[in-house]
């Protein structure tokens, strides 16, 4: 198992439990959805990995964290990093002063060889065509879509075993959305980079991952394949748009029958 949480517990502050006793898989080669509303603490199990916490005033405070069966809690983040755990943070932030060519040689520290940089910014470009388009614009002129195509692709250059993503789909047109999880997959498939991917849009999500995990006020209620996830009821009715209310946040998270505990 490349990725394994075991009874995992964030606090912040020393008061506030965000994670309550989490564990997850990420098979090598595996792609994998963590699916959850808004606060269900879905980015602070990321942060746990990537090692982030800390700045935020947060600690994982019970529970393992190991990465090819080593603990890396101990780990600071560039350490982290250059193990193979790459992090794609929420919001497309990019260095909006700098070419996508330049962001992806900022991400390019870790290798001394500059013509493997090179070989890896125009494998970049081979996968994310539009950058390759926008080569010489500053970043900060880009499209919404297109800078969360170089968010990624800035993770790349690190040639991670890992790749994490938070909402890469956030304020993305449907096209968009469409064309980043199908990069998404083709990275999973193609380069056999293992990915955990962060949505609340669980349609697309389920979609492309192998197996999900649904976590609702730092538990985690349900985990399995991701087919299994798409045929609960309870699943499709607050998640999947099987109800005609849309806004699963007034959703009373299908207490009614929890046929996932049954």
């Amino acid at each position: 198992m490349l990725l394994a949480l075991n009874n995992v517990e964030v606090v912040y502050d020393r008061v506030f439990l965000a994670v309550k006793g989490v564990s997850i898989e990420v098979p090598d080669r595996g792609l994998v959805a963590l699916l959850g509303a808004n606060g269900a603490g879905k980015s602070t199990i990321l942060k746990s990995i990537s090692g982030l916490l800390k700045p935020e005033r947060g600690e994982v405070s019970r529970g393992e964290v190991l990465f090819n069966g080593a603990s890396i809690i101990d780990r600071d983040p560039p350490d982290r990093v250059r193990m193979g755990i790459v992090h794609v943070l929420e919001g497309r932030r990019v260095f909006g002063q700098l070419t996508p060519a330049e962001n992806l040689i900022a991400a390019a520290s870790m290798h001394n060889d500059r013509g493997h940089v090179n070989a890896l910014m125009d494998q970049m470009f081979t996968l994310f065509p539009r950058l390759a388009q926008r080569a010489k614009a500053k970043a900060g002129y880009l499209s919404g879509g297109e800078q969360q195509m170089l968010a990624i692709a800035r993770a790349l250059m690190t040639e991670p075993k890992l790749l994490m993503l938070d909402e890469p789909s956030l304020g993305l047109a449907p096209f968009l959305v469409d064309e980043i999880f199908d990069i998404i997959s083709r990275i999973n498939s193609e380069q056999g980079v293992s990915v955990l991917l962060v949505e609340q849009n669980a349609i697309a999500a389920l979609d492309v991952a192998d197996s999900a995990y649904l976590i609702e006020n730092g538990r985690i209620l349900m985990g399995g394949s991701a087919e299994m996830l798409k045929s609960n009821p309870d699943v499709a009715e607050a998640y999947l748009g099987g109800s005609h209310q849309s806004d699963y946040h007034a959703v009373k998270h299908y207490r009614r029958r929890k046929r996932w505990l049954a």
